[in-house]
């Protein structure tokens, strides 16, 4: 995993998620009362508002419930860091609240559960094999040894195809929870549809590359 920089190559990962966008209302993540309205006709905005508000008690009294274990907790909350580490420009995945949206994710899409469930059980019955400790109690090499393993598909023996397909899903529910949070966005840069009063149309030197002109 040292191979490239995570951040980097998962952001665009997460400008996928960021474009579709997930509706979701969960911690750090952008009010979906606004992506609604402001996305459909003003003469079906009561009708869309109240399908918001009785989507948003849903999703409230789901944000209640649990599905991980403290174990399971444990586990999601230190890969989702190793997967997109804190730096100089933002925080880390617990800061923007991702471990609390995949485990929302994991409620709202049931689906999803037993493959979450047994690639944790996955990755720690490996570490136990290997280490004889859980994966929150490995060492730092230990932990980017087990995970070199299967976050790279093209390289991974078939005998930890279970790995890859987990680590594969994690991967892409930590870039989604990440690029739609209010941390994620700052990160990103996002302004949103913003005007520019100083446009001047496109530079001259990338007009010429493209063989057009701004007249």
């Amino acid at each position: 995993m040292g191979k490239i920089n995570r951040r980097s190559s998962l952001k665009y990962l997460g400008l996928g998620s960021l474009a579709a966008g997930t509706g979701l209302v969960i911690p750090g993540c952008e009010d979906k009362r606004e992506k609604i309205e402001t996305g459909h006709d003003r003469h079906g905005s009561a009708a869309a508002s109240q399908e918001l508000t009785t989507q948003e008690q849903k999703d409230q009294e789901m944000m209640k419930q649990k599905f991980f274990t403290e174990e399971e907790r444990k586990t999601v909350r230190v890969l989702a860091d190793i997967i997109l580490p804190r730096d100089d420009r933002s925080g880390n995945a617990s800061d923007a609240g991702v471990p609390e949206f995949i485990e929302f994710m994991m409620l709202d899409q049931p689906n999803k559960q037993v493959p979450m469930r047994g690639g944790l059980k996955w990755l720690n019955n490996q570490c136990l094999k290997r280490y004889d400790k859980a994966f929150v109690e490995c060492s730092e090499p230990q932990q980017t040894e087990i995970l070199d393993a299967i976050a790279w598909p093209a390289q991974a023996k078939p005998e930890m195809s279970q790995g890859v397909a987990f680590f594969n899903s994690f991967r892409d529910l930590v870039a989604s929870g990440f690029w739609t949070s209010k941390m994620g966005i700052e990160d990103l840069q996002y302004m949103g549809n913003v005007g520019n009063p100083n446009w001047n149309g496109c530079p001259e030197e990338a007009c010429q590359k493209l063989g057009v002109s701004n007249s």
